[in-house]
Formats: structure tokens, C-alpha cells, sequence
């Protein structure tokens, strides 16, 4: 190479035989690779002893932060936000091409319109984590966090900004554990990280303001309605679901409607909801984590959950293939015998449906009705992730009739209304 000043974090142009590559250098582990990030975002090795000619088209300097000053407007309601970590918690690292943490004012930069809906007047950061690396402990701090913001007299609403991957759990978790709120909860994520011009999270973050000053107390995931960039939903807690690894518009409500569907010029009532009040948020975040999901597939060893019961387990979730069935007569590994087993002993067996939409109904088909007589909890239209987290929910509690309590629609889990056409 005719230059050997390369640094990580230079933007570069190499030329090798076959073609020329443009992108930012990355750390490399091995001496006779150059590693490359494209300006599509893909990364590529190159060895050194290919390339012909390397031009450093822009040196990389460590940015300085300038910190955001939004105005505050008097007339203007207040609001919190709550930062996790995710996606939209995170910018590219120049250096190794992966993406790293970032702070509020980064955030807060990608969206400045927010200045002119509220004024963000507390920002709190409990913990700075992807979200498959959250659990029930995160749940309970999350909980707490949020009802202190809440039953603060000065504060509108909530903004939590949460990665993707286990949004919908944590997202359940708070709608169990804070239960009747006093105000709005918005939970805001973004599918690129905030400093892609692709990214999601301005309008995904302005939608949340909006949300979050309005008169729903309920707990919400705002984001994209579809590919689009403009319109956002308001998707209820423990209805919505992640559908797509990458598109702007993954989050999916199940089974019912959206709440809200809000623009930047408009805010758009879909469905009754639970209004603002002046009643203090109690937290009951009491989580017990001996809790399994196991997904029903063919020729599947029902012995499974006996190690689950050996290892301590209290609750399983089922999902259940059609309207509720698992292997049982007729089958070669019949699950129905070890069901009715371990119910009797006192573990908590439920069923969700792993199709997601519709509901379930035990009653069609001969299998369904046997699964039924061993003791396991039809589910209805609940959705699996939300089954999971309300299980362990109610079995944190242990003076709760279990049974009762999970038909019981405690957050808006359950659809009265579904049919089997919805």
C-alpha cells in the first residue's frame, strides 16, 4: 500500500485488481487484513497484499459533543424519559464498526420538534442494556422508575426508550405491574441506530412526546404504522408483538386495535381507552422466575417438562398448535399423561396459541378436550409472550388463585370481542 497512516475511522477508497471498495477502516485482529465498513453497512476483509493503492478521503477526529439546549415553554406540559439501551440508545462506533451507547442528548438531538410538544424535564438511565439481556430484575426496577415519575405531580407522561428484541415483554411486564395508571406510559425504540439517516427514531420519539402528553393512562409501544415515515401507532402493552427483524414497522397488534394513530399533525383516537386521573400508581412487581415458554412442535419428547419440573419450575407455557392441541392419542410421544402428571403436582401448566392470531378453543376437537381434563389453562386469544410474563406474575403471588387469575383480564391480555373471522 502506498499509505501506511491508516487509522480506525478513516473513510478510505482502496483499489485492488478486481474493483474499488469505499468505507470507514475498522480494528482488525489479523495483520494482513484490512477490514472495511460500506457505506451499505456491510463489513468485508481485504488483504493487504491485494490492494494496489489506498487514499484516505477523510481522516477520522474524535467528535466533540456540543450539548443540546431545548428551550423550555412555560405553557408547555412536562414530561420524563427513561433510557434502557437499545437500538435507539445507540450510534456506530467508527472504530469497530459495531454500534456502542450513547447518551440522552444524542437522542434527544435526532428529534428537536419534541421542544415544541413538551419539555423533557427528568432523564433517568436505571441500567444501560440490549434488551435480551433484561430480566424479571429489570422488570421490577423498571416498574419502580416509571411510578416514581408518575406520582410526580409536576410530570404529564413517560418516555421509555427500550431495544426491540424483548420489547413486548417488558412492555407487558409494566402494564401488569403498575396496573391502573394515572398517566401515559409510551415505550419508543428504533430499528437503526440514530446516527443512520434511515434511522426510525425521530418520528418513532415525536410520536412518543405526543403520546405521552395526551390523556391515555395506559402503556403503549409507539412506533411506525408502516414503512412509511409518517404515521406512527399506539399499540396496547400486552397486545403487540414484534413480526419482523428489521422493517420500520414490526411491532404488530394482535387480536385487537391499535389505541391512537398519531402524526406530526395529528393525533387519532382508534378505541376507548383508560383516561388520566389523579390516583397514585402502586407497584406490584413481585415476578417469579421459575417460568418456562416451550413452542409445541412435531414428534416433540414431552419428558421436557419434567426436567423443567426437576429444575424447580412452577409454571410452563404451552403454545399449542391449532385451536389448542399437543401430541396425545394416536401419537408416538402422547404429552397428555405427563401434563396431567405434573398439574397434579402442583405445576402451573398454560396454553397460548402459536399461531397468534385467533383464539383458542378446546372444545372442536377430541384432542383439545383431553388436553383440557388433564388441568391445563386455555389461554383464549392471549398472546404467548404476554402468557409468560403475566404467569410469572401471578405466580410471584402466593396467595392468588392462579386459575382465576390468569382468565382474569387484568391489562387488556384478553379480547372479549374476538372472533374467530377477526
Amino acid at each position: 500500500m502506498k499509505e501506511k497512516t491508516l487509522s480506525p475511522g478513516d473513510y478510505v477508497r482502496l483499489t485492488t485488481k478486481e474493483r474499488e471498495w469505499t468505507g470507514w477502516i475498522l480494528e482488525s485482529y489479523d495483520p494482513e487484513v484490512i477490514l472495511l465498513k460500506l457505506e451499505s453497512g456491510y463489513n468485508i476483509g481485504v488483504k493487504e497484499s491485494e490492494i494496489l493503492n489506498v487514499k484516505v478521503l477523510k481522516k477520522f477526529k474524535e467528535e466533540k459533543k456540543e450539548g443540546i439546549k431545548f428551550r423550555r415553554d412555560e405553557s408547555l406540559p412536562n414530561v420524563a424519559m427513561i433510557i434502557t439501551g437499545g437500538t435507539i440508545s445507540s450510534r456506530l462506533d467508527p472504530k469497530t464498526g459495531g454500534v456502542i451507547p450513547t447518551d440522552a442528548e444524542e437522542i434527544l438531538k435526532i428529534a428537536p420538534k419534541i421542544s415544541e410538544i413538551c419539555n423533557i424535564v427528568k432523564i433517568e438511565k436505571p441500567f444501560m442494556k440490549f434488551s435480551e439481556n433484561m430480566d424479571f430484575k429489570d422488570w421490577k426496577i423498571l416498574a419502580e422508575t416509571c411510578a416514581n415519575l408518575l406520582n410526580d405531580e409536576k410530570i404529564k407522561g413517560v418516555i421509555i426508550t427500550h431495544g426491540t428484541d424483548f420489547l413486548h415483554y417488558s412492555a407487558s411486564a409494566l402494564a401488569f405491574a403498575l396496573g391502573k395508571l394515572n398517566k401515559p406510559i409510551a415505550f419508543s425504540y428504533s430499528q437503526r441506530s440514530i446516527d443512520r439517516g434511515s434511522t426510525d427514531a425521530a418520528l418513532n420519539l415525536l410520536c412518543a412526546a405526543k403520546y405521552a402528553v395526551s390523556d391515555i393512562a395506559e402503556v403503549a409501544i409507539i412506533g411506525h404504522k408502516d414503512l412509511n415515515d409518517k404515521i406512527c401507532l399506539a399499540m396496547p402493552a400486552t397486545k403487540t408483538r414484534k413480526m419482523h427483524t428489521s422493517r420500520r414497522d414490526a411491532f404488530k397488534v394482535i387480536n385487537d386495535t391499535a389505541i391512537a394513530e398519531i402524526s406530526e399533525s395529528d393525533f387519532k383516537i382508534l378505541k376507548e381507552f383508560n383516561a388520566v386521573n389523579s390516583e397514585n400508581v402502586k407497584v406490584d412487581a413481585k415476578f417469579n422466575e421459575k417460568i418456562a415458554l416451550i413452542k409445541i412442535h412435531p414428534g416433540q419428547d414431552p419428558k421436557i417438562l419434567e426436567f423443567y419440573a426437576q429444575q424447580g419450575y412452577k409454571g410452563i407455557v404451552l403454545e399449542l398448535s391449532g385451536l389448542g392441541h399437543v401430541p396425545g392419542k394416536g401419537a408416538k410421544k402422547n404429552w397428555l399423561l405427563i401434563i396431567k402428571r405434573l398439574v397434579k403436582k402442583g405445576v402451573v401448566i398454560c396454553g397460548a396459541a402459536q399461531t397468534l392470531y385467533g383464539k383458542l378453543d378446546p372444545m372442536v376437537y377430541e384432542n383439545g378436550r383431553e388436553l383440557e381434563k388433564t388441568g391445563l389453562i386455555f389461554l383464549k386469544d392471549m398472546l404467548p409472550e404476554t402468557a409468560f410474563v403475566k404467569l410469572s406474575w401471578v405466580l410471584g403471588h402466593k396467595n392468588w388463585n392462579v386459575k382465576e387469575k390468569m382468565l382474569e383480564n387484568c391489562a387488556g391480555e384478553l379480547n372479549s370481542r374476538l372472533g374467530f373471522e377477526f
